[in-house]
């Protein structure tokens, strides 16, 4: 699944325009790599999202197989850290 899909999908980001933005800016990293919309996301990649103020780690623990989830079920699909 593409970061951007992935991002989108399990509800970092609210729409998929967003988190293409914050991949074209450059904020976006995959196991400390800066990577583009078209990256691939696999289980066991850490995604860090480099904020204004912050940095969030997380970890990907399964992949989504539909267009959404419900954010109650976001804990099943990636770890904060």
């Amino acid at each position: 699944m593409r970061i951007d899909k992935f991002l989108n999908s399990v509800n970092i980001t609210k729409r998929r325009s967003v988190a293409q933005d914050m991949i074209a800016n450059k904020v976006v990293l995959i196991n400390g790599v800066v990577v583009k919309s078209s990256k691939n996301v696999d289980v066991g990649n850490k995604i860090t999202i480099n904020y204004l103020s912050e940095s969030k780690n997380y970890e990907v623990l399964q992949l989504p197989t539909t267009k959404s989830t419900p954010k109650s079920l976001q804990h099943e699909y990636i770890k904060e850290l």
